[in-house]
């Protein structure tokens, strides 16, 4: 029994070594695994996915950076339109995407504010978009048409008192920030103007340039060009700081005190996507960013880089949600 006693122990002493050495060859297995999914990333072209027409802020952004990835990192960054329901078409089609990499989300305000803003969404934002990197954050600016009658954010106020509900007042689409700025400044100051949505800025601004609507909270890389050629007429920025790309244009906070608003933009992939993955973006989109060309670029569009990591750009994410939750609910807007 004794000589057993040995042998079981000795048998034991060598089971647990065969153990370790198999759970150690699997964990390195499973960290060579881990660590391929980015080796080779990205072996085809990857899919940026707009959740808005061309011709918008967040169409020109994801042109402007996924022209830099496609060259650093060898494979095609291909821009994908997917326009409707206020952004949260091409979301839910990014959130049920394979998640490997290979498709994208141009992250953007609406998202943001679709978390409170919409009552029956498929999905939720912050738990179901992992964030990659951040790319810019712009003022939105406070235009009209030139041959609207106010000059000023104050005579537009008075304007607006004077005629409730008359004001018409287009945005990108339901949520958006160009929505929500403009219904800031209704909660903020009890004028009534009639939202009009459209599904994009591009479709927005044409109108607004041809007298169709009045008015218009644009995220500033969309409109610089039209407001620098005198066909629209900026009155304000919604940041509480003036723009470098807009001198002499004020604040709508010097006139509404309190009041500031501006986009944010940058890349989620769906969750679970690998972290190394991830990572490898990350480092693509922030050597983007601190290229001389797109730097120049982004500055002409009146941007501010989000460099930095994920968890970084997750942050922004978080904190702007909660920040357009408050807006939403004082605002009293709803989207069923």
């Amino acid at each position: 029994m004794r000589v057993f006693g040995q042998f079981g122990s000795r048998l034991a002493a060598v089971a647990a070594t065969a153990a370790t050495i198999g759970l150690t060859a699997s964990l390195a297995s499973g960290g060579t695994a881990f660590a391929d999914d980015a080796a080779d990333y990205p072996n085809r072209p990857v899919r940026i996915v707009v959740a808005y027409p061309p011709a918008g802020t967040t169409d020109i952004l994801a042109r402007i950076v996924g022209q830099h990835l496609s060259e650093t990192l060898g494979q095609q960054f291909i821009v994908e339109n997917k326009p409707g329901a206020g952004n949260n078409i091409g979301t839910e089609m990014v959130v049920n995407s394979a998640p490997d990499g290979y498709t994208l989300l141009l992250v953007n305000p609406a998202n943001g504010i679709n978390a409170s803003l919409y009552k029956k969404l498929s999905f939720n934002f912050l738990r179901d978009i992992a964030p990659v990197a951040g790319i810019v954050r712009v003022p939105n600016v406070m235009e009209v048409n030139p041959n609207f009658p106010a000059k000023t954010v104050a005579e537009f106020i008075a304007y607006a008192k004077a005629n409730p509900g008359k004001v018409n007042m287009a945005s990108s689409g339901n949520g958006t920030s160009v929505h929500l700025s403009g219904e800031m400044l209704m909660a903020m100051t009890g004028i009534k103007m009639t939202h009009v949505p459209y599904r994009g800025a591009g479709p927005a601004l044409t109108d607004l340039i041809g007298g169709t609507v009045d008015v218009i909270f644009d995220n500033l890389p969309s409109s610089i060009a039209h407001i620098q050629s005198g066909k629209l007429r900026a009155l304000a920025v919604t940041t509480d700081t003036p723009s470098d790309q807009l001198p002499g244009v004020p604040t709508v906070a010097a006139t509404v005190p309190g009041y500031e608003a501006s986009a944010w933009f940058g890349f989620g992939a769906p969750k679970s996507t690998p972290p190394a993955v991830i990572a490898k973006l990350n480092a693509a989109v922030n050597k983007a960013l601190a290229d001389p060309k797109v730097k120049a670029r982004l500055a002409e569009l009146g941007g501010t880089p989000l460099v930095g990591p994920p968890e970084a750009f997750g942050k922004v994410m978080k904190d702007e949600t909660e920040k357009w939750e408050k807006v939403v609910k004082f605002s009293g807007a709803s989207v069923d």
